[in-house]
């Protein structure tokens, strides 16, 4: 018999029922180091007071009317999102996959309103990760994705992560777009480097096409930056943002030029939840502290520190662990052991990391995690090596 639940998660024995900072606590009053932030998703850690009474605040006064009718909550979160990026103008979604749907939609219509239909084609990349709506898996394009789920929506070209004549080769008088993800997340915490995302930029303007970064995982703080593209000194034309924006309320956007967005006129696009007060309410609560320099600040100082410490957790486990990667507080360890063994081992010790593609786990912890905090999850993770080596 079919569960209650539809049984598409292999779900860990674990119920949480509250949440501290960094912490989170099992209905048996166990204690739990999150380095997994709700897969990048709790930015500012568990329960932080401002989003607690941004949100309270607003669910006393007034949740929701639809788009309908202006949304003053709504206004202030996108012209926050417009002062501190390169973006002219703002969609609020409910979640990163239904950004992707739109980033799609707007960069075909974009073509189609210049009267050149055909460049509906959009560039991908393996190991990309853009939700699980139609859209989204047949841009990811893998099998693990697109399996048992055809027709896939045409239109998508996947090339190799990191080859660039094969890029340079697949544009055509069709092409569109390109849309990459700045780092890779579920592909294996994967930095384009910086004079790859310039080189993307150049390629885009020497063709005439639209360039769309996916920094629903990257993005809002986590690389030490507002946005992951902007250590490269670079800007897209679309951008997709979810997770970290509403700190746990499920929130996405898509930001885009003028230029971009001239398609999306009246009634080409809508959501009846997307930007309600609730959402937006939060979301403005947390661009208030990620657009802080001195976060960011921090933000990279922890980095660095959580950086070197996992160096020398490396080299004190070589039969476990190979090398570290990523970028500011969305790092990834490269395993030798089974990945998912190694997440399931910090179980045991009470550490959370997430299993991603090539053998990797990633560390997404709050962005508020403490010096001491992460010393104390290296040290479990630690433990957690010392006794799958033991085994």
């Amino acid at each position: 018999m079919i569960p209650t639940l539809l049984p598409t998660y292999a779900r860990a024995p674990l119920s949480f029922v509250k949440g501290e900072g960094t912490w989170l606590i099992e209905a048996d009053g166990r204690r739990f180091l999150d380095l997994a932030a709700g897969i990048a998703v709790t930015a500012l850690g568990h329960a932080h007071p401002a989003l607690v009474k941004a949100l309270t605040d607003q669910a006393g006064a007034l949740w929701h009317t639809s788009n309908l009718y202006q949304i003053p909550q709504q206004q202030a979160l996108a012209d926050k999102l417009t002062e501190h990026t390169f973006a002219d103008t703002v969609f609020f979604t409910n979640s990163g996959t239904e950004a992707c749907e739109l980033a799609v939609k707007m960069a075909r219509k974009y073509w189609t309103e210049k009267g050149q239909p055909e460049k509906s084609e959009i560039i991908a990349f393996t190991g990309s990760f853009h939700g699980r709506s139609s859209a989204g898996i047949a841009a990811a394009g893998s099998e693990k994705m697109t399996k048992g789920f055809g027709p896939l929506l045409p239109g998508f070209t996947h090339l190799e992560f990191g080859d660039h004549e094969a890029l340079t080769a697949a544009i055509s008088e069709t092409t569109g777009a390109i849309i990459i993800e700045p780092v890779q997340g579920e592909g294996g915490i994967r930095p384009v480097p910086d004079q790859c995302l310039k080189g993307l930029r150049d390629l885009c303007d020497e063709n005439g096409i639209l360039l769309i970064f996916d920094e629903v995982q990257c993005g809002v703080g986590r690389t030490g930056k507002l946005f992951a593209h902007e250590w490269s000194g670079i800007t897209p034309d679309i951008m997709m943002v979810a997770k970290g924006i509403g700190g746990g309320f499920p929130i996405g956007a898509v930001l885009a030029t003028e230029e971009a967005a001239n398609g999306m006129t009246l009634g080409t696009h809508g959501s009846t939840y997307g930007g309600n007060p609730l959402g937006c309410a939060v979301g403005c609560a947390v661009m208030d502290h990620v657009t802080d320099p001195d976060f960011l600040a921090e933000v990279n100082r922890k980095a660095g520190l959580l950086r070197q410490k996992l160096e020398g957790l490396i080299a004190a486990h070589p039969d476990v662990f190979e090398e570290v990667r990523g970028s500011g507080l969305m790092l990834g360890i490269k395993c030798k052991a089974t990945n998912t063994d190694v997440v399931q081992a910090g179980y045991k010790e009470r550490v959370l990391t997430v299993p991603a593609a090539d053998n990797v786990i990633r560390l997404l912890p709050p962005l508020t995690i403490e010096e001491a905090e992460i010393a104390e999850a290296v040290e479990r993770l630690d433990a957690a090596a010392t006794a799958l080596t033991a085994a």
